[in-house]
């Protein structure tokens, strides 16, 4: 598996962590990366994204709802709305991340973490929120 897309996967996990559980980010964090050993270069990208997908959660979440017809962020499966947080950060705020990069990603950890429909659901939003707001 890729550096990046460890990386992401890991930030995922932590994601949906806090996510669920409610509790202090750091302590997350650091019970996250003691049970999980990952090579420095993974930890460093998946800290990235943690950071920046958490700094600006309100600004996503907003452009998340934006563009889901009929889906309140909260009613969401867990997984594909922090798939989905994360692509969106990548998409928007990260300029060395190429958008379909972001977007194959995010449709892999849906897959492969999500239900049957994730890939499709977090495909199609993420389309959406690259076309219209990506160019702006």
């Amino acid at each position: 598996m890729r550096k990046r897309t460890k990386a992401r996967e890991c930030a995922l996990q932590v994601l949906y962590a806090i996510d669920i559980r409610k509790v202090n980010r750091q302590e997350i964090l650091e019970q996250y990366w003691l049970e999980n050993n990952v090579d420095s270069d993974v930890k460093i990208f998946a800290l990235k994204l943690i950071e920046g997908t958490t700094a600006k959660m309100g600004q996503i979440n907003e452009l998340i709802t934006k563009y889901t017809d009929n889906w309140r962020i909260e009613r969401m499966a867990v997984i594909d709305r922090n798939v989905i947080r994360m692509a969106t950060y990548e998409l928007l705020f990260d300029e060395e991340i190429p958008p379909k990069v972001a977007i194959n990603e995010a449709v892999e950890l849906a897959k492969k973490y999500g239900d049957e429909e994730s890939g499709r659901f977090v495909n199609g939003v993420l389309d959406k929120i690259n076309k219209l707001e990506c160019k702006k």
